[in-house]
């Protein structure tokens, strides 16, 4: 689909708009000169900036035109960066309205790409504005239909009976440590992960300089009497590591880290059922450490065969079984909608298969096509459902998950993600995990350790630097120290400026 811009000269708005469109069409190219005979769609937009910006937007396609017009204040106490954000999402509101009339299609969640649309809701509340003008405000600037506002308020809700001092939490921070080692990559995956046989050299080296991250920031936290609220081992595969190498990590915390017995949570992703043994269980339960999660992914061999996971459906759940009898008390599992191959009837065996075991969270995924995946390069090769069924399996999930005593916690979104849907993380009572909920609503820094860790350093006006190590073991095993050494210098930044604030 090639859709000509005209009236619109800011190549900055090429990137929103295509993102927009990609919601409504297969592949799309924007473009703001028009190239003769070429446009399946030509949208003439109208801008006028003052006080308020104003644009109007008309959509011509074949013999038909849609139109639509919407104003916004402009205030004088914007930085330039953002007025522009402002000028950007009145061309989206037009843009999406004139799209959604052409095709018939209505987005639930508007005019947003982003991540985190729970963000805006928290950020709103955070102000003084009640619901209902929170709520208005959603539905009117970015087009969001009750349906997702009501999940946002449900969620936000939920957030703020399980974390009350959550708008409170800039004085302390959360760890998140990277694993970057796994059994086999996944088809769909590109967090930092590599095949852990064969490297055990490289797995030496890398648990060297973590260790060496972790006693460093560990000595930062304590002489500023910063404490953790949480901790998260993710990767990768955390549990890909021996049970010695695990036993040793767990020590370094505890030895490091301040105050770790009054960490609010400690979470182990043990997400390949094939990396769990008994003996690494049996290290968990030393360490005090019953949040894990086990991954199914589907309950249909051919679909785990398809997207590179070696183990059985059998394997999952007898490793869940073992977990469970071994004192693991807070088991989450995670469900992908609309992996290759799979409609309804195999995300149904899924949630059916998922009764039996009631784990006490469960994430649903929605699978996105992410730029450097193998499933991503080579799509062809990898068919997923129609936009109607991913639909009607994420109804199915909701379903199911109030059926089975489960509210929604905490959702995000990504780019490309099938059916502009979202990815939503449901638990029992008093079952959530506080790290995802730390992560999404961004009210505090998150220092990143390890292999291909990002960190977020937040101030206390809200303002993210983002930081990250390197994704490979060997670039990271080079320059660990230098980056321990720079998350330091932010860190002593941000918290200087806390404290002069306060």
């Amino acid at each position: 689909m090639y859709i000509h811009i005209n009236g619109l000269k800011d190549e900055r708005f090429i990137r929103p708009l295509q993102l927009i469109a990609n919601l409504f069409f297969e592949e799309t190219s924007i473009s703001l000169e028009e190239e003769i005979g070429k446009a399946n769609i030509k949208i003439d937009f109208e801008l006028q900036i003052g006080e308020r910006v104003e644009v109007q937007a008309v959509l011509q396609q074949n013999d038909q035109s849609y139109q639509a017009f919407y104003e916004k204040d402009l205030s004088d106490d914007l930085s330039e960066k953002e007025q522009f954000k402002v000028i950007k999402n009145a061309v989206a509101h037009v843009y999406l309205s004139v799209l959604q009339d052409c095709t018939k299609m209505v987005q639930k969640w508007g005019i947003l790409t982003g991540i985190r649309p729970t963000k805006l809701l928290h950020k709103s509340l955070q102000q003084g504005l009640t619901k209902e003008v929170a709520h208005q405000k959603l539905k009117s600037e970015y087009l969001i239909t009750d349906e997702k506002i009501a999940l946002m308020q449900a969620i936000v809700d939920r957030q703020l009976s399980v974390v009350p001092d959550l708008y409170e939490l800039e004085k302390e921070v959360s760890i998140y440590i990277g694993i970057p080692f796994c059994p086999t990559k996944c088809a769909y995956c590109t967090f930092p992960a590599y095949a852990i046989n064969g490297r055990q050299g490289s797995v030496n080296s890398f648990l060297g300089g973590l260790h060496f991250e972790m006693r460093k920031i560990g000595e930062w936290l304590k002489e500023n009497n910063v404490n953790i609220t949480t901790v998260y081992y993710g990767g990768g595969t955390p549990t890909s590591i021996t049970a010695e190498e695990m036993d040793m990590l767990y020590e370094e915390m505890h030895t490091s880290f301040p105050d770790v017995e009054n960490i609010r949570e400690i979470t182990v992703e043990a997400g390949r059922p094939d990396t769990i043994t008994p003996e690494k269980l049996a290290v968990l339960k030393k360490w005090k450490i019953d949040r894990i999660s086990v991954n199914p992914q589907s309950y249909t061999q051919e679909t785990l065969k398809a997207i590179g996971r070696h183990h059985t459906v059998d394997e999952t759940i007898n490793k869940f079984h073992l977990a469970r009898q071994m004192g693991m008390n807070n088991i989450n599992m995670d469900l992908i909608i609309g992996l290759p191959g799979e409609g309804v009837a195999e995300f149904q065996h899924s949630l059916d298969e998922t009764a039996k075991l009631m784990p006490e969270s469960l994430t649903i995924h929605t699978l996105s096509f992410k730029r450097a995946s193998e499933m991503t390069r080579n799509k062809s090769r990898y068919k997923v459902a129609s936009r109607e069924e991913i639909v009607e399996m994420m109804d199915l999930g909701e379903k199911w998950t109030k059926e089975h005593g489960y509210a929604p916690y905490y959702l995000y979104r990504q780019k490309n993600i099938l059916g502009n849907l979202e990815n939503v993380g449901y638990s029992l009572p008093n079952q959530e995990s506080i790290y995802n909920i730390m992560i999404m609503e961004e009210q505090q820094t998150i220092i990143g350790l390890g292999c291909g860790a990002a960190s977020k350093f937040i101030d206390q006006d809200g303002k993210i630097n983002h930081f990250a190590n390197p994704k490979d073991p060997k670039t990271y095993n080079e320059s660990f120290e230098e980056y321990t050494n720079k998350k330091i210098a932010i860190l002593n930044e941000i918290f200087n400026k806390n404290v002069l604030t306060n």
